[in-house]
């Protein structure tokens, strides 16, 4: 069957559940088993830590791992966040372990990053709760989902288009995933940002699969701290929209940046492997590829400064 779009052109409806992936790998029973009641019945742990801000020099950066893919990125005169996510619940997703730190407590907020439109990425009631920060950046048609929440300012990008003020710049990169917020919503863009100020740069990849776009960004950008997604990894379908700690260090290595990050893991259970595999088991790679030292695995709620 099919249905007439906007633009005249003609889309197939889902014909089940597992279409509303684009890794059709939706079965309804083993979704409620592996990601639902397992989670329910996993004791939420972690605590959130009261904030020690540093006190930082020109060109050193402090980064605060919120838990999942969010983040708080500080300079001597700017604070960034990127997806952030501080729910407890995403629907019937039951959020794990607790944010690093409460929302209640976060500095001022200059910039918003958000990658994609995704619930657990562009969480709308985080957003709404935010001391009215100055600038939201986009990919390319998620604004609409962003003009009442209190930002001063809406941009969107599309793939490495870049926008900056004040001497800060975020260029925005592209990924392998998809962006859709309903299943009908394809106009919606997805990727990463590459953040450059004082001297550093910083790149937070968003949600994404192994693709060869790691070595052009490299290339293009050079960053310097990798902010690279490890979970939500098996089945081996759902490496088609999300990455595991394996494909992690190779995109690592394209990228040739000094320091990996690992994120997207330990908070929400998204996908069947154990909770506490993806960093074990990225550890493991580091050490056989000689890269422990450039491997940072964050505490949520303590800044690092590097």
């Amino acid at each position: 069957m099919t249905k007439p779009t906007k633009t005249g052109l003609k889309r197939k409806l889902p014909r089940s559940f597992k279409d509303l992936t684009p890794a059709k790998h939706f079965k309804p029973a083993v979704f409620f088993r592996e990601l639902v009641i397992k989670a329910l019945l996993t004791p939420r742990t972690g605590k959130s830590q009261v904030p020690v801000f540093p006190k930082l020099k020109y060109g050193e950066v402090a980064i605060t791992w919120i838990g999942h893919a969010s983040f708080l990125i500080q300079f001597t005169d700017l604070n960034l966040l990127i997806d952030p996510n501080f729910a407890n619940w995403l629907f019937l997703l039951k959020r794990i372990k607790r944010a690093g730190l409460k929302l209640k407590d976060l500095p001022p907020i200059d910039v918003v990053l958000l990658t994609h439109a995704h619930f657990d990425h562009f969480h709308r009631p985080t957003l709404r709760r935010l001391p009215h920060p100055k600038i939201g950046v986009m990919p390319r048609g998620v604004g609409d989902l962003a003009h009442n929440l209190g930002f001063s300012r809406v941009i969107e990008l599309d793939h490495w288009e870049s926008f900056g003020q004040g001497g800060w710049k975020v260029t925005f990169t592209p990924s392998k995933h998809w962006g859709a917020r309903t299943l009908h919503d394809e106009h919606r863009g997805y990727g990463g940002f590459v953040l450059e100020h004082q001297g550093r740069k910083i790149y937070h990849a968003g949600d994404s699969a192994y693709f060869d776009g790691f070595k052009e960004i490299g290339a293009r950008l050079a960053p310097e701290i990798a902010l690279l997604p490890i979970g939500a990894y098996y089945p081996e379908t759902f490496r088609r929209v999300h990455m595991g700690p394996d494909e992690a260090i190779k995109a690592f290595q394209e990228l040739g940046a000094k320091w990996l990050i690992p994120m997207h893991y330990g908070t929400f259970r998204l996908a069947f492997e154990e909770m506490d595999e993806p960093p074990r088991w990225l550890l493991e790679i580091a050490a056989r590829e000689h890269l422990t030292r450039q491997i940072r695995i964050l505490t949520e709620g303590v800044p690092e400064v590097f």
